[in-house]
């Protein structure tokens, strides 16, 4: 007769207290007996299954090897054959009748090629025998100014060899009176161990480098490579451009040019450059120091190429800040704006992406637009924000200061945000992990005890048992689709939060009142607001348009109509502060500080006050939140996996109760 299990810790405390020795022999041999069948039972699956892989295998192995080598093989050699022959046939059909059809046009051309380049010809002697005139006239000028510098030189040198003589004679004359003599300390420095040390791994460390290095000085210097490196070279021509004909005729809108030249590094490179011409593609690479072989463009450049490619180039926060420092020192120095950004050009010369983006700017500039408007006109490569402050500074002066502003903004920013990627890794990491491992544990373990459990009734199975292993029989048949669920679920979601307003409102309105969440999503859409808010203020931006920049710029639905709320007052006549008056996503002590600001009118230094406040806020709520998921986490973890192993012991104490029965 089987036991109720609610008797069982009284029976083992009945046990323990009269039979220690029994329970220990007992317990030994029902250990020994689950550990001997469940290994026997992994182990006779394992090699089973190996085995039938092997063989399932080595079979499709060997019928590929038959299909391909009997047929396919055969089949693909005689159809090679044939395509072989036919498209031989026919070419020279199709060359023939070509050759024929175009002989009386080639003969013209010739005729006519060969009149024009006699013509070039003569009218380029004419020019070689007037710069030749010019050189001699020059030559003959700088020869007599050189002679007569020779000779001034000469003369000075003499003079100078002579006085230097005579101090050298009243020296000698010192040092044989006074028979002195001066010896110079000499001291020998030897390197400490761990200098040498330090230098061996710097050798390490440079041999990949100076391998490389060597490895190309020699091929470099092979008389082969040589020679055909100057033979390609003798392939290209400096191009001439038609100042007067279609190379100078602009487009309305820019286009995009492909050049192959030589770069002031002499290495023959092919590029892509958008302008209005072909003669402003030309005039801009020779200020550039290159020198020019050929340019075109065309549809297929345009398709590839064109103005779609640059507009999804977009810059890195990290790229952004070292551009905005580099430029400001460059320009604080002394550097003009253009000498700058060719400077940045040159230190990007791994990425091609911002290296157009910064050529393309140059030739805006060299074209008469301002900054502001070059960057502008860059599609998405640099933020509003930014060209708003350059266009503002650009009114009043202060063009260094202001990329220096938005230089330690966008410093701030990034900071702010690998503070929130850090602080959510590792819970995520222990998320990640749970899933994984209680995945794992439902799908390949629990199926293992299934069959020990079958020979006991239903009724002998406790319920939470019987509910674990329907979830594991479910989850191991609809593994791949439930995964493939959860993946078009999460595309669906992320779909309507891009490009549905309405969802994307509802996300962020729940978000923003869940407890634990709000105060994160709040902290910093005041801190990035009130922020921006201020360098745009203090930079003399029109309150208007700075609205209007918040607006573009933030990706909150919640504050884009509060932006449009106060948008709305400013056109009444009323005041900011009205549209943040008693509203939940704008806290108190930030509105009480806006009104301040108002009044006394220092509203620029009271929002970079709220700004900071709540950064630190901001900072400390993500930390707490850190903290406190952490160890829910782990809680998590060992409660489930905890239950789910206490679902697969608990009937096996009955198994074993059963056996012990009489």
């Amino acid at each position: 007769m089987n036991k109720p299990i609610v008797l069982m810790p009284f029976i083992l405390v009945y046990r323990l207290v009269s039979l220690p020795i029994k329970l220990i022999k007992y317990i030994s041999l029902g250990l020994f007996f689950v550990g001997f069948f469940g290994i026997k039972l992994i182990t006779n699956f394992s090699i089973s299954f190996v085995a039938y892989i092997l063989k399932g295998f080595v079979f499709i192995c060997y019928l590929i090897y038959l299909i391909v080598n009997k047929t396919f093989i055969n089949f693909i050699v005689h159809v090679f054959i044939g395509f072989v022959t036919i498209s031989y046939l026919v070419y020279r059909f199709i060359k023939l009748i070509i050759y024929g059809f175009i002989f009386p046009f080639v003969l013209i051309y010739n005729g006519v090629a060969s009149s024009v380049v006699a013509m070039r010809i003569a009218s380029q002697k004419k020019k070689d025998v007037r710069n030749q005139k010019r050189e001699l006239k020059l030559r003959e000028k700088r020869e007599k100014e050189e002679l007569n510098k020779k000779r001034r030189l000469e003369r000075i040198e003499e003079k100078k060899k002579k006085k230097e003589e005579q101090i050298e004679e009243k020296k000698k004359k010192k040092a044989k009176q006074k028979e002195e003599y001066i010896i110079k300390d000499i001291k020998l420095e030897r390197k400490s161990f761990k200098d040498q040390i330090i230098d061996f791994f710097k050798g390490i460390n440079n041999f990949p480098n100076n391998l490389k290095k060597f490895f190309k000085e020699k091929y470099e210097s092979n008389a082969l490579v040589k020679y055909f490196k100057n033979k390609s070279a003798i392939k290209y021509q400096a191009l001439l451009i038609d100042f007067e004909g279609e190379d100078a005729v602009k487009s309305d809108v820019k286009v995009m040019y492909e050049y192959v030249g030589k770069n002031p590094e002499g290495k023959i490179v092919k590029g892509y450059f958008e302008a209005f011409s072909k003669v402003e593609v030309h005039s801009f690479l020779l200020s550039e120091g290159y020198e020019v072989y050929s340019i075109r463009t065309n549809k297929w450049i345009q398709f590839l190429h064109g103005r779609s490619r640059m507009s999804n180039v977009k810059i890195k926060t990290k790229d952004l800040i070292f551009f905005l420092t580099q430029l400001s020192t460059y320009i604080k120095s002394g550097v003009t704006l253009v000498d700058s950004l060719r400077i940045l050009a040159k230190q990007y010369e791994n990425k091609a992406s911002y290296k157009r983006v910064f050529r393309a700017i140059i030739y805006d500039l060299t074209m008469g637009n301002s900054f502001s408007d070059a960057l502008a006109k860059q599609g998405n490569a640099f933020p509003r924000l930014l060209i708003n402050m350059v266009k503002g500074a650009e009114m009043t002066g202060e063009l260094p200061e202001a990329l220096d502003d938005m230089a330690e903004y966008y410093t701030q920013a990034e900071a702010t945000r690998k503070q929130m990627v850090t602080a959510l890794m590792y819970p995520t990491i222990i998320f990640v992990i749970s899933v994984a491992v209680i995945t794992f544990i439902m799908v390949f373990v629990i199926p293992k005890f299934v069959e020990i459990y079958s020979s006991m009734g239903s009724e002998q199975i406790p319920a939470f048992t019987r509910f674990v292993v329907s979830v594991s029989d479910f989850l191991e048949k609809n593994l791949i689709w439930f995964i493939l669920g959860f993946i078009l679920v999460i595309i669906i979601i992320r779909y309507l939060y891009v490009n549905v307003k309405i969802f994307r409102t509802f996300t962020q309105w729940i978000l923003m009142h869940t407890p634990v969440v709000k105060n994160v999503i709040i902290y910093n859409e005041v801190t990035m607001f009130t922020k921006t808010f201020a360098s745009l203020l203090s930079h003399n931006v029109f309150i208007t348009d700075s609205m209007e920049i918040l607006n573009k710029i933030t990706n909150n639905e919640i504050y884009k109509m509060l932006i449009l709320d106060t948008i709305t007052n400013l056109a009444r006549g009323e005041k900011i502060s009205e549209a943040f008056k008693n509203n939940w996503a704008f806290p108190i002590p930030a509105y009480e500080m806006l009104v301040t600001g108002e009044k006394t009118g220092q509203l620029a230094e009271m929002m970079q006050k709220v700004s900071i406040y709540y950064q630190e806020l901001h900072k400390n709520t993500v930390t707490r939140i850190k903290t406190f998921v952490e160890p829910v986490l782990i809680i998590f973890l060992t409660v489930v996996v905890g239950g789910i192993i206490l679902s697969i012991i608990i009937p096996m104490f009955n198994i074993y109760t059963s056996i012990q029965q009489p």
